[in-house]
């Protein structure tokens, strides 16, 4: 069996190949192989430690990655309109789960994010941000198409709803992301300056309220802003991490900050990788981020389709904000914030999560000039 297509192949993996951006979906595969790489060298130590045998977490890392791989193929080969469709009843779904959330989640770390599924704890957080991204992107195109519809209104409603939802867990972190998603989206679809200036007004006023109602996001901030002041243990053996790794590091396997960092397999993964694989290849693994991103958008500037673009830029926003505020965390540049850093951290739900948004960024970044028209 041949694993080349022709390009006179008609199927639908044919057509798929041959209007894929490749290069993405191949930087992308080798995210995973990174991360899959660091789950086995930072995952050993924390899962000793609660009890599920040396290699427990990096053995569920590895088993997910299939069904990640399926989910994100799949998506891949959808039409923007399935894209589209996938996204409402996938909000729809994200929203009940929140509500859920409240009452039957489990809690851990002062919040309850989790909800057992089948014996699987899912965090439904990861799964509105692309979802919201998407659908954000359709409402605000079809308020700017269709006269009279107030698309602009209901994504705004959409977004308060969810900012809501997401505060009464309470998840700061992931509120924040999801109004910068639709902060870039709002702007693109052409915000006026004066909605602009209030929309930093808003989030303004949520950093200080967040600040003064929120013992853990002030304890955050003020450890930032003086370490000796607060808790600062994991930034610590963050940045020692990285000064014993020096620009080649110690090799896979070899560092030993992991064995005190309570979350070097999700949150401080990126220091992990710091000490054993060193500066250049943290350096690399940014690059790789960065190339994503700009690729994506490169693809998007060819579009015409005002909904694709709202959405990819959406999407895109969403993975490399995300990227940016766990390394920048790690790095100590800003305050820690438990945000896993996208294909590398330990994390079932963003796994998934984050093989479905990069799905939809493929599907909405194929090449459509054989394609027929693309419809909102």
């Amino acid at each position: 069996m041949s694993l080349t297509f022709d390009r006179t192949d008609t199927s639908l993996l044919g057509r798929w190949w041959w209007t894929v951006d490749r290069w993405a979906l191949f930087t992308i595969i080798l995210l995973v192989a990174v991360g899959a790489v660091l789950s086995l060298t930072a995952s050993p130590a924390v899962s000793t430690r609660l009890g599920l045998g040396t290699f427990g977490l990096a053995k569920r890392h590895l088993l997910l990655l299939p069904a990640a791989g399926i989910l994100l193929l799949a998506v891949s080969l959808a039409s923007p309109r399935w894209v589209r469709r996938i996204s409402v009843f996938g909000l729809l779904g994200s929203l009940l789960l929140l509500v859920a959330v409240l009452f039957i989640g489990h809690e851990v770390k002062g919040a309850s994010r989790w909800v057992n599924i089948l014996g699987f704890s899912l965090q439904p957080s990861e799964f509105v941000k692309p979802f919201f991204a998407v659908v954000a992107g359709w409402l605000l195109a079809l308020g700017r198409q269709e006269e009279g519809f107030p698309g602009r209104g209901i994504a705004f409603l959409l977004w308060v709803l969810i900012a809501a939802l997401l505060m009464l867990q309470p998840d700061f972190g992931q509120t924040a992301l999801v109004t910068a998603i639709f902060g870039v989206q709002l702007f693109l679809a052409g915000l006026s300056w004066y909605l602009v200036i209030g929309l930093a007004v808003v989030v303004a006023g949520g950093l200080v309220a967040g600040y003064l109602t929120l013992p853990h996001v002030a304890h955050r901030i003020d450890a930032f802003f003086n370490p000796e002041a607060g808790d600062g243990y994991q930034i610590g053996r963050s940045m020692e991490a990285f000064m014993n790794g020096g620009w080649w590091g110690r090799g896979p396997g070899e560092g030993t900050v992991k064995a005190f960092l309570p979350d070097a397999h999700s949150d401080f993964v990126f220091a992990v990788a710091g000490e054993e694989l060193g500066t250049v290849a943290c350096l690399l693994i940014v690059l790789l981020f960065a190339f994503i991103v700009l690729r994506g958008f490169t693809r998007l500037l060819r579009e015409e389709s005002l909904f694709v673009v709202l959405a990819g830029t959406g999407l895109l926003a969403q993975f490399g904000l995300q990227a940016l505020v766990n390394m920048g965390s790690t790095l100590h540049l800003i305050p820690t914030k438990g945000m896993t850093l996208p294909f590398l951290s330990y994390g079932g739900s963003s796994l998934l999560a984050l093989a479905l948004c990069m799905g939809m960024v493929l599907a909405l970044t194929r090449r459509r000039s054989s394609m027929g028209s693309v419809e909102i």
